[in-house]
């Protein structure tokens, strides 16, 4: 599934995501995984992949098993579901450990300049 902005936003406040952070979360999003809940990552320097519209790694944070594990104890496939449910609680851990420092795509694209959502 491929979230339009606004749907994005819609879905993530039913998730229940500071709406304070919301831009943040949006522009996250789009740079990580271009709004697409079934994205897997090119595999990273370290042999690590990135997972689902968070882009949530597994060398930390999901299983590649069929048994749940690693900090969000879940595995990587329930992170690319259209139900995002999963994935959200998870990047909601990840956020509450690391800020959005645990990302690239905010650090790289999000500091400076986030999207505009006042019509969503």
């Amino acid at each position: 599934k491929r979230f339009t902005r606004c749907g994005l936003v819609q879905e993530l406040r039913r998730q229940g995501f500071d709406e304070s952070l919301m831009r943040d979360w949006v522009c996250l999003v789009e740079n990580e995984s271009s709004r697409y809940t079934d994205k897997v990552g090119k595999v990273n320097k370290n042999g690590s992949r990135d997972y689902g519209l968070f882009q949530i790694n597994d060398k930390y944070w999901c299983s590649k098993t069929s048994s749940p594990g690693k900090d969000c104890n879940v595995t990587c496939n329930q992170l690319l579901t259209d139900d995002i449910t999963v994935a959200a609680t998870c990047a909601k851990k990840i956020y509450r450990r690391h800020k959005f420092n645990a990302w690239y795509g905010w650090l790289n694209h999000c500091q400076n300049s986030l999207p505009d959502i006042s019509d969503c």
